[in-house]
This record gives C-alpha cells, structure tokens and sequence, in this order.
C-alpha cells in the first residue's frame, strides 16, 4: 500500500531506505512517542529497538532525522493514515475479532500546547477550546469507535483503547502544528492501539499457524 508512493532510488542518487524499515521506525514513535531526533537517538542507544527494525551498526548506519521526517511526511502527503487503519482492521476482520454489528463512540481531549512563545508568536489556529466537566482545555477531541460487542460493561468498552493510546503511547499532546498532521499521527496511532489490545489472542493465533504448518510437514493432518 505505501510501496506505491514510496520512492524507488532510480538514477544514480542514493538508494532510499528500505520501505519495511522506515515503517518499523515509525511504530516506533507511536509506541514510545518519540520525535523524529528523538528516535533517531534512540535507535543508537537501544539494542532491542535495532534489532525490531533490522539494523546492524557495524554494517551501517540508523536512518538520520530528516529521513524520517520525510517518511512521515510521505504518509500525510497521500493520506495513508486511514488507508492503514482500514488495512489492520481488515486483518482482524479475517481473524474473526471484528464484528460489524454496532458501534459505540466517545471522544477524548489531546492537548496542544497554549503557549504563544514559538516562531509565529500564536497559539496553533486550528486548535480549539473544548469544555471537560467545568474545565475548559485547549487541543482537539479524538473520537473513536468501539465494537459494541466486545464483552465488558457498556460504558466501559470505549473506555479501554484511551489509556492505551494516552498513557501507554503517551499520546497525551499534539506534537504537530496544524489538524492534518495530527490526524495523521491519531490514524495510525488508533491501528497499533487495535494490534496492542488484542497482541494476546494474535500471538496465540500466530503459534497455533506455526504448530500445524510443523504438523504439515511431518505429514500429520491438521
């Protein structure tokens, strides 16, 4: 799906990134709610993170900053956040854990910064000032929706994916300026939220695969 805008290194220019790597990258930030500089450090300072992504210091480099911006800059620029939670949640329909029966909504409030010391000397325009309770809060509202047959308490459903996304993902602040960056960021934040919640039951899913393709081949039926 983004192989498609995804730069191929024809000519005699520097061959780009492989695409599967930067993807890997940019889960990265959204689990960990790394900035471009940020996760560009932290790919030299952590083993594990290198070794998720596939790369090898004494062979080569971690991709710098500006090519990860570019990266994320590639996704906004075809709108391929919604592309890719309609991929995911396609998947987990396959796997039986979506149900098209009924949906419940709720939104929550993502901070943007109010301070007005930045380069324009204004606060982000697009941002609004909602009202929580008898508190006013200034960012924008992310709303979700939740399959209503999911077997918890109802009001409780759509509750789940928030702190998952705000505490476990930090994605408690815009990083961005402007309402389609964040869009973006929210979008593909909402499909790993999707794979986080049910890790448990695809992890068993994925081994159950693996035993009966071993049975295969021992000519065992399966």
């Amino acid at each position: 799906m983004i192989a498609a805008a995804y730069p191929k290194g024809e000519g005699a220019g520097r061959l780009p990134v492989g695409l599967e790597r930067m993807l890997r990258i940019d889960c990265l930030q959204h689990w960990f709610n790394l900035s471009d500089p940020a996760v560009e450090e932290a790919l030299y300072d952590s083993r594990a993170m290198r070794e998720f992504v596939g790369i090898d210091l004494g062979r080569e480099p971690v991709p710098d900053e500006t090519t990860i911006c570019k990266f994320r800059h590639l996704l906004e620029a075809h709108d391929l956040g919604p592309q890719i939670l309609a991929t995911v949640n396609a998947h987990l329909a396959e796997q039986g854990f979506k149900v098209s029966t009924g949906t419940i909504v709720d939104a929550t409030i993502i901070s943007a910064p109010s301070s007005t010391k930045n380069h324009d000397g204004e606060r982000d325009p697009q941002m609004h000032q909602p009202k929580k309770g008898n508190e006013w809060h200034f960012g924008i509202k992310a709303h979700i929706g939740v399959d209503s047959r999911h077997k918890s308490r109802v009001r409780a459903k759509v509750e789940h994916p928030f702190p998952v996304l705000k505490v476990i993902f930090g994605f408690r602040k815009v990083r961005y300026r402007g309402l389609a960056k964040n869009a973006q960021r929210l979008t593909v934040a909402c499909a790993l939220v999707n794979l986080f919640m049910l890790r448990r039951p695809l992890r068993n899913d994925f081994r159950a695969v693996r035993a009966c393709n071993e049975s295969r081949s021992l000519h065992e039926p399966c």
